[in-house]
């Protein structure tokens, strides 16, 4: 079966978390599957107004019952895992086991939200960073002592109490780029792939045959576009996706109202 889900940059006329919030709760009653947000510090001219995506994440995590949300994604390079490890459980928790974690590597392509705040813009260093946090996220989901030391982070010998609901953990999808032969063995270590930049469904269908497939497969796609091709190639989720620098609450609600047949 594939589930449809919108995916909401919290931008200017998103980025009051009442909004989106609203918005969550509208997709749920429209038969939505899921909700997912960006998860970004700043972005490029004229957006000039950004949300918390996590404590806007809590906000939908109270205000629906069913929606599936979470970030996607998360620039895990430039989060201290300890505390995503602690955000995620308690998260987890307050959603009733709704929670799905997006990460990929992050970039500074659309904001210099990696230079302009002295992170790590290494590709390759940010992808030790990236599967080391996710080592200690999987060990501090389990609920025993966590001992890591690595080339980027310690955590010497921590139990994380309480753990998520849901068992062994949080699912986590990984974006990554069709044709990055890394992203796409990282992909198939967790629960979802989330593919980045897709330009049509023979890319999706391509990559996933270079691949151990993982239980899920998200697809962003802009209002209105025809699904059916991503779906046969494989494709399990369907996120709505908007211009991060064109929102209109008005187009927003009006796409919420009409849910793609899938």
């Amino acid at each position: 079966m594939t589930r449809a889900a919108i995916w909401l940059p919290l931008f200017d006329a998103l980025a009051d978390p009442l909004v989106a919030t609203r918005l969550a709760a509208e997709a749920e009653e429209a038969g939505w599957d899921g909700c997912f947000v960006w998860d970004h510090i700043r972005w490029r001219e004229p957006v000039r107004q950004a949300a918390d995506p996590w404590i806007t994440l809590a906000a939908i995590a109270a205000g629906t019952e069913r929606l599936r949300l979470g970030p996607m994604v998360t620039p895990l390079p430039r989060r201290r895992p300890v505390k995503v490890a602690r955000e995620t459980a308690t998260l987890d928790r307050l959603s009733g086991g709704r929670l799905t974690l997006g990460v990929g590597l992050g970039g500074d392509r659309f904001g210099g939200e990696l230079s302009r705040f002295g992170e790590q813009v290494d590709d390759r260093l940010r992808g030790q960073m990236l599967d080391e946090a996710l080592d200690i996220l999987a060990a501090a989901w389990s609920g025993e002592p966590v001992r890591h030391r690595g080339a980027h982070y310690v955590v010497d010998d921590v139990v994380f109490l309480p753990r998520p609901v849901q068992r062994p953990g949080v699912p986590v999808w990984v974006a990554a780029m069709p044709g990055s032969v890394k992203p796409l063995r990282r992909a198939a270590r967790h629960q979802g792939f989330f593919p980045v930049n897709l330009q049509h469904a023979d890319e999706l269908a391509e990559a996933l045959s270079k691949m151990t497939v993982p239980d899920d497969v998200a697809v962003a796609l802009p209002p209105g576009a025809d699904p059916a091709a991503y779906v046969g190639a494989g494709a399990t989720w369907l996120l709505t996706e908007f211009d991060a620098e064109a929102l209109s609450l008005d187009h927003v609600r009006g796409v919420i109202g009409d849910r793609p047949a899938v």
